[in-house]
């Protein structure tokens, strides 16, 4: 009776080609948009996690309240900024294991904004840090060219310095490699000796536009010693443990350097607080995504429903006739059903097919990751949609009285 029921749907649906396609594309289009918004979704959750990964995933950066801003910020004035700085004393006091057993590295840094020269050509780096040699592995930096300074460098004020790709092109051009050259930056010549791998932006700032020297070196030549660091960077032992190491920070340098206003001299920043705030954020977004789309695949449903009660109206002669020669209520209430479950089938599989083709491509900036779960969803919903929406039909059809069906015009 199945197959007797799916050919009968078949042959109902070749017949009405037209308003069955336009039925099905209904579907199709709840279907593939919510596949292929949850894909961007997820696709945008994973943009900015790589983006915050690149930082570092259990690393905190310490500014002053009040003081420049962020890291790799400029220096602004203000009462609290002059009164409070950052130094080897602090540094030292981060590094005990006792007081801070969650923090594995801390890298003083200091920030200038000095001019670069080389062979006619002059340029302004984003950002030029000074700092210690474990910088790069706190930061999830490495180089592709050359190598990173030594301890040995920064401990006898070597003035070398390793560039992003973004100042190497504005420098030395496309394709050159820098590694032994020697470059002008304010009032000092640095030697090239190392390139950092690209990382790309980080949708506020460009990663690559940046050069690292030793600390000691940019505070002979371009700083001074006198104001202090502009910030700490610093590695949690983990990620899990790095709100840990975030309270140990706020409470060493806290008492360190009480504050008068009542307020924390020091903020800082948790990369790690940052992906939990963001990956929040994006579920949210995702969740949203979803719901828009799953509201077209309602309407895909109403649609099976209203064109399975044309279907009904115009075949009500062929229900009477057929419980007139001894179909039962449950053979029409079959055929019909079938028929709404199987435009919602081929609807749904189409959906499927546009959904993950559709997610090949590259939508505002953001690469779509297909999730499996939402292919399943959406194509389940599809058949339950069907199933729904056709058995008012399927059920009026089975109601219908042999003798008022053949009687029907």
């Amino acid at each position: 009776m199945i197959t007797e029921n799916v050919a009968i749907a078949i042959r109902g649906i070749s017949t009405n080609r037209l308003r069955s396609a336009l039925t099905m594309l209904g579907i199709l289009i709840g279907v593939g948009s919510v596949i292929l918004l949850v894909a961007v979704g997820t696709g945008s959750s994973a943009a900015v996690k790589k983006q915050l990964d690149a930082l570092g995933t259990n690393t905190l950066t310490v500014f002053r309240a009040g003081g420049f801003g962020g890291p790799g910020g400029g220096n602004r004035t203000g009462t609290q900024s002059r009164q409070v700085t950052l130094g080897p004393a602090d540094v030292k006091a981060l590094q005990d294991p006792v007081n801070a057993p969650d923090i594995a590295e801390v890298a003083p840094t200091v920030n200038a904004s000095p001019t670069g020269t080389y062979g006619g050509n002059t340029y302004s780096p984003g950002r030029f840090v000074g700092t210690t040699a474990n910088y790069a592995a706190i930061t999830n930096n490495s180089v592709v060219e050359g190598s990173f300074f030594t301890t040995n460098d920064v401990d006898q004020h070597h003035k070398v310095v390793v560039l992003g790709q973004t100042v190497v092109t504005n420098l030395f051009g496309t394709g050159v490699n820098p590694v032994g050259s020697s470059v002008q930056f304010g009032n000092g010549t640095f030697r090239v000796i190392g390139v950092l791998k690209s990382k790309g932006t980080n949708g506020i700032q460009d990663q690559d536009d940046i050069v690292m020297a030793p600390i000691t070196a940019v505070q002979d030549v371009l700083t001074g010693t006198t104001s202090g660091y502009n910030g700490i960077t610093l590695q949690a032992a983990s990620a899990k443990r790095a709100g840990a190491a975030q309270t140990e920070v706020e409470s060493i340098l806290n008492a360190r350097h009480p504050s008068t206003t009542g307020t924390s001299s020091f903020q800082v920043l948790n990369q790690a607080s940052l992906i939990a705030t963001s990956n929040s954020t994006n579920h949210v977004l995702t969740v949203l995504l979803g719901a828009v789309a799953a509201i077209s695949l309602l309407v895909g449903g109403i649609g099976v429903m209203n064109i399975m009660l044309v279907t009904v109206t115009e075949r009500t002669r062929e229900i009477g006739i057929r419980k007139a020669i001894g179909a039962r209520r449950t053979d029409i209430l079959g055929q019909f059903l079938v028929e709404a479950v199987l435009l919602s089938l081929i609807g749904g599989v189409a959906g499927v097919v546009a959904g993950v083709v559709g997610s090949r491509f590259r939508i505002v900036g953001i690469q779509p990751v297909v999730q499996l779960y939402s292919v399943g969803l959406a194509f389940g919903v599809a058949l339950a949609v069907g199933l729904f929406f056709g058995i008012y039909p399927a059920n009026r059809a089975a109601s219908l009285r042999p003798i008022e069906a053949l009687r029907y015009e």
